[in-house]
């Protein structure tokens, strides 16, 4: 496994997401519960090291450099600075965010990954409920990444306003926040594919489905 020795003292992701917002502490890589390989044939070992170690790693930079400017530009009083690095803050640590919740929602298929939540729970009652079976959800899924222009993100989530499970997208590296609880990150950037499906996404798309962590989805569901 992966920096196993930061696993525990890393908050989770949605506490991550109120930290970053509140504190504006700095942040390191999440440990992965997975090597690289075992999402193949799937996700291909490459892309999920390059994925991690390059991409995600880019993100944990530009946050912690945006941190330490802002703590700058504010004890200098420089409030245009302050302003201007608003928007490093928001794609980085939207960056950041949305990365810790892909990794935890991928799993090898000897961990369970692309096995379906149990039909008695409450997860996926809410589901056949509304959508009628976990396919037609997937679909739905499939619709909204395949309709991302550029980057950007899909997401299975709980709204906290009603109890339904609904599929947003957001662009960049925007995440959910508020009433959405993530359930499902999906990532549409190219970098998450292009090595191994190159221009045919929709490949990816159907393929990611074979190691989804349906269990860390119900978990988030129940919270």
């Amino acid at each position: 496994m992966l920096r196993s020795s930061l696993r525990t003292s890393l908050p989770s992701s949605k506490k991550l997401a109120s930290s970053l917002v509140t504190t504006r502490t700095k942040v390191s890589l999440p440990d992965l519960r997975w090597d690289f390989h075992e999402l193949e044939p799937f996700i291909s070992g490459k892309i999920n090291e390059l994925h991690y170690t390059k991409h995600h790693q880019t993100y944990v930079n530009g946050y912690n450099a945006a941190i330490e400017q802002l703590s700058e530009a504010k004890e200098t009083n420089n409030t245009p600075k302050v302003i201007e690095l608003q928007q490093a803050l928001r794609f980085h640590g939207g960056g950041y965010v949305n990365h810790n919740l892909f990794w935890d929602n991928l799993a090898p298929p000897k961990q369970g990954g692309g096995e379906l939540p149990s039909e008695s729970s409450d997860f996926s009652k809410k589901v056949i409920e509304e959508y009628g079976s976990f396919d037609s959800l997937i679909s739905l899924t499939n619709s909204k990444l395949a309709g991302i222009q550029g980057s950007g993100w899909a997401f299975i989530v709980k709204n906290k306003e009603n109890g339904s499970v609904e599929v947003v997208q957001r662009p960049n590296q925007d995440t959910v926040s508020g009433s959405l609880v993530p359930l499902v990150a999906i990532d549409a950037w190219e970098h998450a594919y292009y090595l191994q499906y190159q221009n045919v996404k929709a490949d990816y798309f159907k393929a990611i489905w074979n190691v989804i962590n349906w269990k860390e989805a119900e978990k988030r569901f129940a919270k």
